[in-house]
């Protein structure tokens, strides 16, 4: 009676071991491990994959943001890192298509990653579809003559593993107007113009889903057109520039790089207090360095904010994560 009773336990604990598994290898495959309720199909996941600039800071990846609703995965900027930061989270690098709101190298830079090995069969690649780009004018050539540049290398990969077809590894690349430029699963995304200097064309994009949005500024500086189509979102993740004052004075082509460029604190404020969102998220830091001239602090950016916004703020962080649903909660990634 014994015996059998021990060898009951060693079942039952092998079961649950088993099961524990089940739900890890789930996990690590980007599947879900759990039913999702009624309440989180409504609601949108922003997770900031990237919050830094062209420095290749090791704290700060590229800029780059993920934002999830209905079963869509949907990329934002494709800035140094992005591929690391996906398959952190454990998403397949497959499974998510691409918007580019310009054509900086800081904002496209981890395309060609993204590409090639999101269509490798490893768990971290997968993609069964092409490569689906959307971005300002320039994309479509931008993304034809990347194809050219490894060619030999998709050749190469092909020829090893013929079971890779023209399709897993094809890109479909789209210039981009003002507008509603991809719906589907009950989420919209619609891109905005934004002034960005001299680019000749640089978007924001909005994002809905069940009731519930998102904006996401890309690079710009103070315009009405942004806060036309910010208006009445939940969550604004939004850009900012600054530098020493010294630094500034000293320097009048820098001066000029952050006022047509980018949005100091100040603006960013004004931005906030115009739209009122329930959330305000800051990242894309564009901090101006110098030799002899100390950096601007987070915290004095912050402060900055404040002195024109009162409202709801977050100084976001490389994997911060905003769900939006009937409440915007925040989570922070851990230093593990």
């Amino acid at each position: 009676m014994k015996f059998a009773l021990c060898r009951t336990v060693e079942i039952v604990v092998l079961a649950v071991l088993l099961e524990m598994l089940s739900l890890h290898a789930a996990s690590d495959r980007g599947q879900p491990a759990k039913k999702v309720s009624a309440s989180q199909a409504t609601e949108i996941k922003v997770t900031l994959l990237g919050t830094g600039t062209p420095e290749p800071r090791p704290d700060r990846f590229g800029p780059s943001t993920l934002v999830e609703a209905g079963g869509e995965r949907l990329v934002f900027d494709c800035g140094r890192g992005c591929t690391t930061r996906l398959w952190q989270l454990r998403l397949p690098l497959g499974s998510v298509k691409l918007f580019l709101t310009h054509l900086h190298s800081d904002h496209t830079v981890g395309i060609p990653d993204l590409w090639l090995t999101g269509w490798l069969t490893q768990p971290y690649g997968t993609r069964k579809e092409k490569f689906h780009v959307w971005g300002p004018l320039g994309t479509a050539e931008m993304m034809a003559k990347m194809e050219a540049a490894y060619a030999e290398d998709v050749r190469i990969r092909r020829e090893f593993n013929p079971s890779l077809t023209a399709e897993q590894v094809g890109v479909d690349a789209h210039d981009i107007g003002e507008g509603i430029v991809y719906e589907n699963a009950g989420v919209r995304v619609t891109a905005f113009k934004v002034r960005h200097a001299n680019v000749k064309e640089a978007f924001g994009y909005r994002v809905d889903h069940q009731g519930h949005s998102v904006i996401i500024s890309g690079d710009m500086a103070p315009n009405d057109n942004f806060r036309k189509h910010a208006a009445n979102a939940d969550v604004i993740i939004h850009e900012v520039g600054a530098a020493n004052p010294d630094l500034l004075a000293s320097s009048p082509r820098l001066q000029r790089l952050l006022l047509e460029h980018h949005s100091s604190p100040e603006d960013v404020g004004r931005d906030f207090a115009a739209v009122k969102p329930k959330l305000g998220v800051l990242t894309h830091y564009t901090v101006l360095q110098s030799e002899g001239y100390p950096e601007v602090a987070l915290l004095e950016i912050v402060a900055r904010v404040r002195k024109e916004y009162s409202g709801p703020l977050e100084a976001g962080q490389d994997l911060t994560a905003i769900i939006i649903g009937d409440h915007v909660t925040v989570r922070r990634a851990t230093s593990e």
